[in-house]
Order: C-alpha cells, then sequence, then structure tokens
C-alpha cells in the first residue's frame, strides 16, 4: 500500500495464525492410548457456508461447488446460467439464481433425499464470483471492475481488489449507489479517512457494505497556492474545509509586512473566467464576514503592507 490510512489499519487486523509450538515440547514422546481406548472416527459432516457466503446470492456467471459427500459422481462444479439454473447428475437442472449457499444446500439436500438418497450430505460453496462487481475509479492503484465477494465492505475493495491509494489521493473517498439507496435515503455517499492512524469514524466508514453496482470513486489531491508576504509561500493540498485564514495558518502566517486585506483568485474551470474576491481579514477575525472556504486551484494573495 503507498498509503498509510489503509495500512495503519491492516496492519493491526490479527493473522489468525497459531503460534510455533515449543521445540523442546514437540520431542517430548507421546504415550499412545490403549486399543480399547481408540474410538471410530465420526462419519464426515457437511460442512456449512463460510460466513462471507451467508449474503451473497448467486447469479449468472458464477461457479458453485456442489459436493456430496461419499459420492463423488454426484459432484459438480456448475455454472450459474443465463436462465439462473445449475445442472446437477439426477436432478437435472436446479433453480438458484437469487439464492445464497445456505438456501441452495437445502434445496439440493432436500431435491436429492425426496427421490434418490438416504440422508445426502451436500456442501455448497462459491467457487468463482462472476455475477456482481462494483467499480472502482479515481486515484486507485488497480481501478476497473471488482468482484463482490459475500459481504464486501468499502476496505476489501480499496486495500485489497484496488491495491491502495495513490499518492495523489486526497482521503476522499465518493461511493455511488446505483441500485437503491443508503440507509439515509442517498444515492451517494462521501467518505473523508484519516492520514495516519484510522479515527473511529474512518474505520465505521471503512466497514461499509457495498453492493453490486455501487461505483467508489477515490478523489485526486486538490491545492491551493499562498502567495506574497507569508512566511511560506508555496502550494498547500485542500482538506476537509480549508478556509483562507487556515490556509494562510500553513503557510506560516503573514509576515510583519503582510496587509490586512487579501485577495483570492478563483478561475471558473467551465468558462476560464478569473474572479477576484478581496478579504479583509479584521472583518473575519471580527466576525463581520465569514471566513471563505476555499475551493481547488484558488490562489491567495497576501499583498504588502504600506506604513
Amino acid at each position: 500500500m503507498t498509503t498509510t490510512l489503509l495500512v495503519a489499519l491492516l496492519v493491526a487486523l490479527p493473522l489468525g495464525q497459531e503460534p510455533p509450538a515449543d521445540a523442546s515440547t514437540a520431542l517430548e514422546p507421546v504415550e499412545s492410548p490403549a486399543p480399547q481406548d481408540i474410538e471410530p472416527a465420526p462419519a464426515a459432516e457437511a460442512e456449512g457456508p463460510a460466513p462471507s457466503e451467508l449474503e451473497y446470492q448467486v447469479g449468472s456467471g458464477d461457479v458453485l461447488e456442489v459436493e456430496v459427500i461419499g459420492n463423488d459422481d454426484l459432484s459438480r462444479l456448475p455454472t450459474v446460467q443465463t436462465n439462473g439454473a445449475i445442472l446437477l447428475p439426477l436432478l437435472g437442472e436446479v433453480q438458484v439464481a437469487g439464492l445464497n449457499v445456505a438456501e441452495i444446500q437445502r434445496k439440493v439436500t432436500n431435491l436429492l433425499e425426496k427421490d434418490y438418497l438416504v440422508n445426502p450430505q451436500v456442501v455448497v460453496k462459491v467457487s468463482q464470483y462472476n455475477s456482481q462487481y462494483v467499480t472502482v475509479v479515481g486515484e486507485v492503484n488497480s481501478p476497473g471492475r471488482k468482484p463482490l465477494r459475500g459481504r464486501t465492505r468499502l476496505i476489501d475493495v480499496l486495500a485489497e481488489a484496488a491495491e491502495g491509494f495513490t499518492t495523489n489521493a486526497s482521503g476522499v473517498v465518493v461511493i455511488t449507489r446505483e441500485d437503491g439507496t443508503f440507509p439515509g435515503g442517498e444515492r451517494t455517499l462521501t467518505v473523508r479517512l484519516s492520514r495516519g492512524t484510522p479515527s473511529l469514524q474512518d474505520q465505521i466508514n471503512l466497514e461499509l457494505p457495498l453492493r453490486n453496482g455501487d461505483i467508489i470513486t477515490a478523489s485526486q489531491k486538490y491545492f491551493v497556492t499562498v502567495d506574497g508576504e507569508v512566511n511560506k509561500p508555496g502550494r498547500y493540498a485542500v482538506e476537509s474545509d480549508l478556509t483562507v485564514t487556515g490556509a494562510l495558518s500553513l503557510a506560516g502566517g503573514r509576515t510583519r509586512f503582510g496587509a490586512d486585506d487579501v485577495r483570492v483568485r478563483r478561475k471558473d474551470p467551465d468558462t476560464g473566467e478569473v474572479t477576484v474576491i478581496k478579504i479583509d481579514l479584521d472583518d473575519v477575525r471580527d466576525g463581520k464576514k465569514p471566513d471563505l472556504a476555499l475551493l481547488p486551484n484558488d490562489v491567495i494573495d497576501v499583498p504588502r503592507r504600506f506604513f
């Protein structure tokens, strides 16, 4: 990853690995149980679906793994056809589109038990996710269509599928929902991710579950320019709601020659027309005028004061 906001969160996740066994313990002799203590191994049981698959509704193009334990000739890797069905031995076409793996598992089990097998043990998994996608665009290292795999979260797509942000990313991510709305009724949700250690709100935002058709846009970093009588003239990134006084603070404040009347040059991106906005810092400090919120590519000019 090229951005610390995702790396800091990911490295904190537990690896889920057990510590290696102590060498001295591994070399100790293990006493074999007496023959009469050995119990027969239990019969194989069907495994349940993985938690991430429980919410995933399969569709056309998905490849399933259907295993009938003890009956290898009935096990298959069927693809969900355009009519929503898979083809299985004995059963023929079985409609599965719109069902999750647990529902498919029950359906196949019931169909086999009804006419063919006694107490069949069936395991169904998704082998390849090909029916549901989100689209990632903007300042990520690997943009494009990314498949949804079960309960896919925003962090799953940004950190794994899209391989993190580019160095030009601002940390602002816009999610556009093509199918339905977010809990508040909005079609668009804007998420601002902090740089450095993720905040609690960042972690909540990154857990956002995605839907088929969502468009995730990683916004690029924008700048304003501070020029004239400031201690550190230059370009500064626009983060959150940067104002004139905030930008002057980033630039180290005014020199002792800096005037109170500053100018903001703003260029319309559509027409190219330049507007000059005059700001009286005394009025801003006294609360008489609002502190102007800056837009990308604004230029703040602090003129020299005349004594």
